[in-house]
């Protein structure tokens, strides 16, 4: 039903997705993250596109098969006490919400999901990781443009993922902007584990730099309803803006491989055990 213009343009939005039950399932799961990161907030990381504090944070680095904290950057005192209300204070929570936590595993592996992936072909699909993002109000920020494939690669490439709107995205909120067909691009920059056990810096890019750029002309703004999932090519190139709106942008996502004739690198900065879709 979806797959042609999923060729096409490399993502596709599937409206009515989520029942108003499970939205509010998760975005319930999603304010208690907030409240328990609040009470231990010196643990909790930093999560920040435009300049990468994950690159150097062992926090980061072993969250793959964990659930984990990161704060809007600038939100924390010195002594890891917070500027601002807990409610907003995250940026998001990661990376084994699919496999830890029964609220987020259940839509995960549900009949529906692997229905999709059965129209895209998927023979071997594992779930790699997921994430509560939250974009909240006046604090929400930026996310570079990027290709997904650069921090989640395999070869060949078979990486998808599952973007669940659990809020109305709107231009003004930071919802999701694509360039169509960008995801028959080559994947030139990685974000990869350090080789090297002495150095400080625990990640590393690789390849082409990381501020290439492109028109904003070819950006194509996809405003979404709650309950909406979009669903992304690994390749396809893809950026959000600040919220600068005084509504929340709550999504949940995680990212499908297909480990059919398909190596995940061993060089990617998460390294965890994938979860078979079809076989839970």
């Amino acid at each position: 039903m979806f797959r042609e213009q999923f060729d096409k343009n490399g993502y596709v939005i599937i409206e009515d997705f989520l029942t108003e039950e499970e939205i509010n399932e998760l975005k319930s799961a999603g304010e208690k993250f907030s409240l328990e990161a609040s009470t231990a907030s010196n643990q909790a990381g930093i999560f920040d596109t435009t300049s990468s504090p994950q690159s150097s944070d062992r926090y980061f680095l072993e969250s793959g098969d964990k659930i984990s904290y990161f704060y809007e950057s600038g939100v924390r005192n010195e002594d890891g006490t917070l500027k601002v209300d807990p409610k907003i204070a995250l940026n998001k929570v990661g990376h084994a919400l699919h496999w830890l936590h029964p609220t987020f595993k259940k839509i995960t592996f549900h009949e529906k999901v692997k229905q999709v992936c059965r129209e895209l072909d998927l023979v071997k699909p594992a779930i790699a990781q997921s994430m509560y993002i939250y974009k909240n109000p006046r604090v929400g920020s930026e996310v570079n443009t990027h290709q997904d494939a650069s921090y989640l690669y395999t070869e060949p490439p078979k990486l998808y993922g599952f973007w669940f709107a659990l809020h109305d995205a709107t231009e003004e909120n930071g919802c999701l902007q694509f360039i169509p067909g960008s995801h028959h691009e080559e994947v030139t920059y990685r974000f990869i584990r350090n080789p090297d056990p002495n150095s400080e810096q625990l990640c590393i890019s690789t390849g082409a730099q990381k501020t290439k750029t492109y028109d904003d002309d070819r950006f194509k703004f996809e405003p979404v309803k709650k309950g909406s999932c979009v669903l992304i090519h690994g390749q396809v190139v893809h950026r959000s803006f600040h919220n600068s709106s005084d509504k929340p942008r709550h999504a949940y996502t995680f990212h499908v491989i297909d480990t059919h004739q398909s190596e995940y690198s061993s060089q990617n900065w998460l390294q965890a055990e994938f979860q078979s879709l079809y076989e839970n």
